[in-house]
């Protein structure tokens, strides 16, 4: 699916038109995660909670038009304001065996049913702990056509679902989606792909890179206007490219070329944030842009 011309951010073409537009792109749910006890564990939840985060980990129509486990799992939780054409019938709904997605569940029958909340609670998954991993998988590889994802990254989607607990939810409300929280997920990703690295395991520290990657690419959207910022994050991404490079020939630099990267990722996030209240992470800019009007200010 191609971006509308006249939608600035790529998420506005999965919500519904109806929807409080600028509040659902410029804040999310918080996530509820529980603590993970172990280094292991706590490797296993961030990368599941990275890869949730990258159109890398699904397939076919579903990556093309960018979305990922979080589109409709937005914090892990569900999206009420989601509406993809052809998929969804009322907003928060999707239709998991829709053709247009999956060429091995596409059943023909348009049964769109609520998104559910993965953190639990009255609308959570019901889906038993013991048979997540056989349903993350086949959603990935059967319901979104994906490909075989690598072992790391499939325990990790399965240990991030099972860390997400309605017990663990704060108990603010909405939080503001910002250069910050999308940097820190970046480097959180890059973290993890360099623990996947040490061991040897490429494929999935690769799925991590791409995660950090989609996370620029969100901000870049945001700063549209804003040329220079907009060529430091490129080139950012530009240098996460050619460490993924690396590692796939198995180069003996490509952990240093991490470490360096998320060192210098802070100066960028600095720099980011000097021009973030001119960008369209600003509430009042997103409203202009979209052609909407806050709430309490005069038309």
């Amino acid at each position: 699916m191609a971006q509308a011309a006249d939608a600035p951010l790529r998420a506005q073409a999965w919500l519904a038109p109806q929807a409080d537009l600028v509040r659902a792109l410029t804040t999310a749910p918080p996530e509820c995660l529980s603590p993970a006890t172990g280094p292991e564990a706590r490797l296993a939840v961030e990368v599941g909670r990275a890869a949730f985060r990258t159109p890398t980990v699904l397939g076919g129509q579903a990556a093309r038009a960018g979305l990922t486990c979080e589109t409709c799992h937005r914090s892990g939780r569900d999206n009420p304001a989601f509406l993809f054409p052809g998929v969804s019938g009322p907003p928060g709904t999707a239709d998991v065996t829709s053709s247009l997605f999956s060429s091995h569940r596409g059943d023909g029958v348009d049964d769109p049913r609520p998104i559910p909340d993965l953190s639990g609670g009255p609308s959570g998954l019901k889906v038993a702990p013991a048979d997540l991993p056989p349903f993350i998988h086949g959603l990935i590889t059967q319901e979104f056509d994906g490909r075989e994802p690598p072992a790391a990254v499939l325990a990790g989607l399965v240990a991030y679902v099972r860390a997400l607990s309605p017990t663990a939810c704060p108990r603010a409300g909405a939080v503001p989606v910002t250069v910050a929280s999308l940097m820190s997920d970046a480097r959180r990703a890059i973290a993890a792909a360099d623990a996947l690295a040490a061991r040897g395991d490429r494929p999935a520290a690769g799925v991590m890179i791409a995660a950090a990657r989609a996370r620029l690419g969100l901000i870049d959207e945001r700063y549209a206007a804003l040329p220079r910022e907009r060529r430091r994050l490129r080139a950012a991404d530009a240098r996460l490219a050619k460490v993924a490079q690396a590692l796939r020939e198995d180069s003996p630099d490509a952990r240093r070329r991490l470490a360096d990267w998320s060192a210098d990722s802070v100066k960028l996030e600095a720099a980011l944030t000097r021009r973030e209240a001119r960008s369209l992470f600003d509430p009042n800019h997103l409203a202009a842009r979209l052609g909407r009007r806050l709430p309490g200010r005069a038309s």
